[in-house]
């Protein structure tokens, strides 16, 4: 379902806009293949995996505003999961950007633990920034940032850092289902992404059957909420939970060749003063099988 109309607004108030339609694709959602920042993007998974991979396009009134993407393998307790983020149409015109990321850690039936997440931005005039998480026993131990944060005024606390997810490695939490036991719609993911703390928790609000525009999944799903609440560190207008809208999602599952249930978001949306903004799903594959 896309709205089909778009409100003109200024090239500044645009700017902001695009900003929060980047975080806003899924939850600052989030990255490719990297390389990203220290040259290091952890050791890909080989031998027999179960694999996962889904693409989004963005809009905002109906206008397209850019595309995500999503690869992840799991095998033998690990994950390997990376993700590419680009705008396109007219908010190049305005605010070009493409976020690239990697994240690999364990992942057990009840456990997700990050061990390294890099990610590279580029933006508008060439702007850049590469940050690094490493972790120790799932703390984020060492924090990698060029050009360097600031954290003057925006302190994340160690004590508030202990058992966070980088955001890729919350969207892996997300999809594996490992955290939802048995309902995809109650997940809660703490998120610290080098330079905020925030909190991700989804909640079921129906059962429904959903029909997509393009085709790519009709049947069963659930309709979620998902809040985003900022906890500390760097807190931008755009982000503060007065300005933050409330956001829903359809999800459905898909079975691995591991037997293992996966959550696959087929579209998130939020009502915003630009129209309704929205991330669907062009693709969704276990193993090679697309969603039906």
């Amino acid at each position: 379902m896309i709205v089909r109309h778009y409100r003109s607004i200024s090239p500044v108030r645009k700017m902001n806009f695009d900003a929060t339609i980047l975080r806003f694709g899924l939850f600052a959602l989030i990255a490719s293949p990297a390389s990203a920042a220290g040259g290091i993007s952890g050791e890909p998974i080989t031998g027999p995996s179960t694999t996962l991979r889904l693409a989004m396009t963005l809009y905002a009134g109906g206008v397209t505003l850019g595309h995500v993407d999503m690869d992840a393998k799991f095998a033998a307790g690990k994950y390997h999961t990376v993700s590419n983020l680009k705008t396109s149409g007219v908010v190049n015109v305005f605010w070009q950007s493409e976020i690239q990321a990697a994240s690999s850690g364990k992942l057990e039936e009840h456990l997700l633990q990050p061990e390294l997440y890099n990610s590279f931005y580029t933006g508008h005039k060439a702007k850049h920034q590469e940050v690094s998480l490493t972790y120790e026993n799932g703390f984020p131990a060492r924090l990698y940032a060029n050009p360097p944060y600031s954290t003057r005024g925006f302190e994340v606390k160690s004590e508030d850092k202990k058992g966070t997810f980088d955001p890729l490695s919350a969207m892996v939490f997300i999809t594996s289902g490992i955290g939802a036991e048995g309902n995809p719609c109650a997940v809660y993911a703490p998120v610290y992404d080098g330079r905020r703390r925030y909190d991700i928790t989804m909640s079921k609000i129906k059962d429904l059957t959903v029909k997509m525009d393009n085709g790519l999944y009709s049947g069963p799903a659930m309709q979620c909420e998902i809040v985003y609440k900022q906890i500390s560190g760097f807190s931008p207008r755009v982000l503060k939970d007065a300005h933050f809208p409330k956001i829903y999602a359809w999800v459905t599952s898909l079975t691995g060749k591991d037997g293992h249930s996966y959550v696959i978001p087929l579209r998130v949306w939020a009502k915003s003063p630009y129209g309704v903004v929205a991330a669907v799903a062009t693709e969704a594959e276990i193993d090679g099988h697309p969603a039906k």
